[in-house]
């Protein structure tokens, strides 16, 4: 009997141990990754129970703030411009989680208790919070809202030398409101109108959607003459409506089967695709896949919020039994993606005489007592090009406005460089409606640039006119251009 006794005795004392133990190992080792965990309701209540940071343009308007309410949460999250920054700040939801400038700068967003730095800080245990300004032009947002009207597609303005984000535009938007409700009925409401919704109002087109370039991917397939084989730069191509694809009885033809040829001043000021397929067959695979990719093709670009896509551009490798693509490719067709980031960030590389700076939407983050404790220091993210490139590619872009494709946005006295696109596709899988998907690229003052713009709008029906580069994505850029450079 005292032997059995021993040996429960044992048991419930190994027990009690193994007990003690896994206290000791929630409480204290797993303590704050169990308090921190996404299906911890107790943290979830308890973030949003408490104050949150101010999100601002660059000249002062507050786009995001929590206001004080009489409910369990305490604070609620508003966004004051509705769908207008939706893809800039990003929604708060209790139910869908953070997204945009609110997840990229959580950290200093939500509430915290101050720094000890005195006998007042440590008896004060008051939450404070940091706000965060972004790079954000309000009335550069605004007016690129404004001009993308009812048009699907996406606008991205930056500031050459320092990447700094000016506007960021994807239209449709969606107003992040709804999502931050305190009502669980509203917020499953509004998920589910979003998540249904044909247009896609959650999908950033400014970042995280890819579209064929057209011929705004012609700035690429130029610096690559000038940076790897110059002497097609002499050539003279002549004119001709189409040309023969190697390896194949089938043929590349002109926009609306135009005649064009010359030299590449004349072919970039047309935008003759011939041409540029001669080029892109002249240049070689390997050489206008290394341009590409010092442009940031096949990386996704450093932005500091999460969500943006790798533009695309076939390695080397894959010309090897699709020659012919070569000639498409040159011409920012076949297997060529880009987002209006990456193309932005293009126009930004040959404007700042080569150097492609890190796209950035933060610009600083101020404590409780309005200083500074983080300012966004520019980076170069990459070596696009050479200055001696970037300042001809500069003067033939300039051509495309003076007389060329892009005529229509000219500004009297200011000088511009730009470049259209018009990649012809069809409307969907089965489709025999054929589209484009429009873009132009443009940046100003060409002598001095002090922003660059890039402007698509993909296919959809319902656009009016003729759908090219220049009808449709042309109006935006000279909109967003005057209001940058003051211009009438």
């Amino acid at each position: 009997m005292d032997r059995r006794i021993s040996q429960i005795g044992l048991v419930l004392l190994f027990l009690f141990g193994a007990l003690f133990l896994q206290l000791n190992n929630l409480q204290i080792i797993q303590a704050k990754k169990l308090a921190n965990a996404p299906g911890n309701v107790r943290q979830v209540v308890n973030a949003f129970s408490l104050p949150r940071g101010a999100i601002l343009t660059g000249d002062g308007k507050v786009i995001a703030e929590s206001k004080p309410v009489n409910d369990a949460y305490h604070y609620l999250r508003i966004y004051p411009y509705g769908s207008l920054y939706g893809d800039v700040t990003g929604f708060y939801s209790i139910d869908y989680g953070v997204t945009g400038i609110e997840a990229a700068y959580n950290k200093y967003l939500t509430g915290h208790t101050p720094t000890i730095r005195s006998l007042t800080d440590l008896l004060n245990s008051t939450y404070v919070t940091d706000s965060v300004t972004t790079t954000i032009s309000s009335n550069l947002q605004q007016v690129a809202e404004s001009a993308l009207g009812s048009r699907k597609g996406a606008a991205v303005v930056i500031q050459p030398n320092t990447g700094a984000i000016l506007a960021m535009v994807s239209n449709p938007g969606y107003d992040p409101s709804p999502l931050a409700s305190h009502s669980g009925a509203t917020e499953q409401a509004a998920w589910k109108s979003l998540i249904t919704n044909p247009n896609q109002p959650l999908l950033n087109r400014a970042i995280a959607r890819a579209y064929p370039p057209g011929s705004s991917f012609k700035i690429v397939t130029t610096s690559a003459v000038y940076d790897h084989d110059p002497s097609i730069a002499s050539i003279n191509f002549p004119p001709v409506t189409q040309i023969p694809l190697p390896l194949t009885t089938h043929t590349l033809h002109n926009y609306a089967y135009e005649s064009c040829g010359g030299t590449i001043p004349l072919l970039l000021k047309v935008s003759c695709d011939t041409g540029y397929a001669q080029i892109g067959l002249k240049l070689g695979a390997a050489n206008l896949s290394d341009e590409a990719a010092a442009f940031g093709f096949n990386q996704v670009p450093p932005l500091d919020i999460g969500g943006a896509a790798a533009s695309t551009f076939p390695p080397a490798s894959f010309f090897n039994r699709n020659l012919p693509q070569l000639a498409y490719s040159a011409i920012g067709q076949g297997n060529v993606s880009a987002t209006a980031l990456q193309m932005a960030m293009v126009g930004g590389a040959i404007a700042d005489g080569g150097l492609m700076m890190t796209p950035h939407l933060m610009y600083q983050i101020r404590n409780f007592q309005d200083q500074v404790i983080k300012q966004y220091q520019p980076k170069v993210y990459k070596v696009a090009t050479s200055p001696a490139t970037a300042s001809i590619v500069t003067s033939e872009m300039e051509g495309v406005v003076q007389g060329g494709t892009a005529s229509g946005i000219a500004i009297p006295g200011v000088k511009i460089a730009a470049k259209t696109g018009t990649a012809q596709t069809t409307l969907g899988a089965g489709s025999t409606v054929s589209g484009a998907d429009n873009w132009m690229v443009a940046f100003a003052p060409a002598n001095a640039p002090t922003v660059a713009v890039a402007v698509v709008v993909p296919k959809q029906a319902g656009l009016v006119g003729i759908s090219t580069g220049a009808t449709q994505a042309g109006p935006v850029v000279k909109a967003i251009l005057q209001a940058a450079l003051g211009a009438g």
